[in-house]
C-alpha cells in the first residue's frame, strides 16, 4: 500500500489485542432503547456473525462500532484503542474497513474510478483532483488488483448504474477492501440480492483472507452461519446467545425466534 495515512493496527501499537471489543454497548433514541448492553469480541483473524429478525438492533449496533452513531451507554475499542468517540474517518485510519446496508455509491462514475476514489480516500492525495490518474499509477493499479479479485475487472469502464445489484455488492467490497483494512465489518451484504447473486457474494467474502478478521450484520440466518466461526443473535435490542454456528442453530430461543416455535429440528 503506497502512501496510506493508515495508523498501525495489528502489526503495530494494537498488537495482540482483539481487533474488536464491545462492552455494554447501549443505544437510546428518546423512550426508545434500540440496543441493550450489547458486548463481544472478536479475535484477529475470527469471523463472527451477528443474526437477528428485523428490529433486532443489529443495524443500530453496526453504525455504533463503525462510528456513524455514538453509544448511549458502554464502549467500543478497535485494536486495544478506545474508539467510542472517534470519528468513523479516525476509525478508518485505525484500519476499519466496512460496506453500507443500503448501496453507497458513485453511480455516474465507472466502475474503476470508484475504487480509485476509495483507494485514494486513505493517501495524502485524498483532496488532489486536477492530476490525471494514468493505468499505471499505484492506485490504479491496486484498484485493478481489487477489481479482479471480485470479478469485476471486465466491467471497469462500465458506469455503475448499469451493474446489476448483485455486482454493486462486489464493487462496495472491493472498495472496502481496497484500502487494506485490519478489520472489516459488512452490513448485510446479501440484502437484496438473488440466489444466484448471494452464492457469489458468499464465496467472494470465503475467499478473503483468513488473516482479516471480519464481522458480519446479516438477516439471512443460513449465509451468516455458514461464513462464520461464531455467532450472536439479538432480538428486540437484546443478546439471547452467542456460540458457534451449530449451537446457535440448535438453540431453542434461536428457532423461536426464526421459526416460531421450539423444540423442532
Amino acid at each position: 500500500m503506497t502512501d496510506q495515512a493508515k495508523v498501525p493496527g495489528p502489526q503495530g501499537p494494537g498488537a495482540g489485542a482483539p481487533a474488536l471489543v464491545v462492552s455494554g454497548a447501549g443505544k437510546r433514541y428518546g423512550g426508545v432503547q434500540a440496543v441493550v448492553d450489547i458486548s463481544l469480541e472478536l479475535a484477529p483473524g475470527e469471523r463472527m456473525g451477528v443474526i437477528g429478525p428485523n428490529g433486532a438492533g443489529k443495524t443500530t449496533l453496526f453504525k455504533m462500532i463503525a462510528g456513524d452513531v455514538r453509544p448511549t451507554t458502554g464502549a467500543i475499542e478497535i485494536f486495544g484503542r478506545d474508539v467510542t468517540r472517534m470519528s468513523t474517518a479516525r476509525r478508518a485510519r485505525l484500519g476499519v474497513g466496512r460496506t453500507f446496508q443500503v448501496s453507497n455509491l458513485f453511480r455516474d462514475m465507472t466502475v474503476l474510478d470508484n475504487v480509485r476514489v476509495a483507494a485514494r480516500g486513505g493517501t495524502a492525495k485524498a483532496r488532489v483532483f486536477w492530476r490525471t490518474q494514468g493505468l499505471s499509477d499505484a492506485v490504479t493499479q491496486s484498484a485493478f488488483e481489487h477489481l479482479e479479485s471480485v470479478g469485476l475487472m471486465s466491467r471497469r469502464n462500465d458506469t455503475v448504474a448499469n451493474l446489476s445489484h448483485g455486482e454493486q455488492r462486489q464493487l462496495e467490497i472491493a472498495m472496502a477492501l481496497v484500502g487494506e483494512p485490519d478489520l472489516l465489518l459488512l452490513d448485510e451484504p446479501a440484502a437484496g440480492l438473488s440466489a444466484t447473486e448471494r452464492t457469489t457474494l458468499r464465496e467472494l467474502i470465503e475467499q478473503l483472507p483468513r488473516t482479516l478478521p471480519i464481522l458480519l450484520i446479516e438477516h439471512d440466518m443460513s449465509l451468516a452461519l455458514g461464513l462464520t466461526d461464531r455467532v450472536m443473535c439479538m432480538e428486540n435490542g437484546k443478546h439471547v446467545v452467542t456460540g458457534t454456528p451449530e449451537e446457535v442453530r440448535e438453540h431453542e430461543k434461536v428457532k423461536e425466534i426464526y421459526l416460531g416455535r421450539r423444540g423442532q429440528k
